[in-house]
């Protein structure tokens, strides 16, 4: 299968094109930033440009749609908002021309009500509660999503949004105990995360996976970034938000129960493990 990977020279993007190349898929990375991969294996564009959009997915069998904006406040809230819903609708749009087989695209765990200074309506959070945004990116998110509904409706090309949570690479994780003596600090998402390793994942799990319609799922780890119970947390920093269901130990907040069942996806790594490896490697190039 070709596979045209927007965004693909991003934080998320390089594993994602790491991981379905090692997989056999043929992958072409389309990014304003070049990869540095050898020639024909990235192509540099503008998403904006409906024409570059199309030409650069003309041959592909699916794509992955990650190039954005990836986060509020990197750019004015307008221009924010324009890049991402033009892009999206761009991309949208030429997979609709092409015929392409699916469409897997990155949305955002901000379109749950992020940063929760308006704590959320339940937990754990899924993907039945009322969406929120907070800013224009997560407003661009949110007419991604309905685009998506649109396309499917008239294309009957699977769409898979993924609301992915707070990606972090393996160095990302020496910063976790820091938080652990404030539990506000990383309440504005419930305490979520998810290992880039685990987005390439849920990313090829949506490739492959017996689809028809505009499905979307929460993204994130299995576990949250504290070492405290979960419901411990929610009593103590939420206590008028309620648990539908008792929640097991340090159990994430942000419900990946969908992702379970229409994926099969299944977080492989937690932040524990992988700060005490890093730990250890530190101790051991000391000595």
């Amino acid at each position: 299968m070709r596979v045209v990977v927007t965004g693909g020279s991003g934080k998320a993007g390089r594993w994602v094109v790491q991981h379905l190349r090692e997989r056999g898929y043929d992958v072409l990375n389309v990014d304003v930033r070049h990869d540095g991969s050898d020639f024909g294996l990235c192509a540099v564009a503008d998403l904006t440009d409906p024409g570059q959009a199309f030409e650069l997915t003309s041959a592909a069998d699916a794509i992955v749609h990650l190039a954005a904006i990836p986060a509020p406040d990197m750019r004015s809230p307008a221009e924010t908002f324009r890049i991402n819903a033009l892009s999206t609708y761009n991309v949208f749009s030429a997979a609709e021309a092409h015929r392409v087989e699916r469409v897997i695209w990155a949305s955002s765990e901000t379109v749950l009500g992020l940063p929760f200074d308006i704590p959320p309506g339940f937990a754990p959070i899924d993907e039945t509660i009322e969406l929120r945004p907070e800013s224009s990116y997560s407003l661009s998110k949110v007419v991604g999503e309905a685009m998506a509904v649109q396309f499917n409706r008239r294309t009957q090309i699977p769409f898979v949004g993924l609301r992915i949570s707070n990606i972090m690479e393996p160095p990302d994780y020496v910063r976790f105990p820091t938080w652990q003596d404030d539990p506000t600090l990383r309440k504005w998402n419930l305490w979520g995360y998810v290992d880039v390793r685990d987005v390439a994942q849920a990313v090829r799990r949506g490739l492959e996976a017996d689809l028809t319609g505009a499905e979307v799922c929460i993204v994130a780890a299995a576990d949250t970034v504290m070492v405290r119970p979960s419901a411990e947390l929610m009593a103590e920093v939420f206590p008028s938000v309620p648990l539908r269901r008792p929640v097991k130990g340090r159990e994430t907040l942000l419900s990946i129960d969908r992702a379970r069942r229409l994926l099969g996806y299944e977080p492989a790594y937690r932040w524990q493990d992988i700060a005490l490896d890093v730990a250890s490697s530190a101790g051991g190039a000391k000595g």
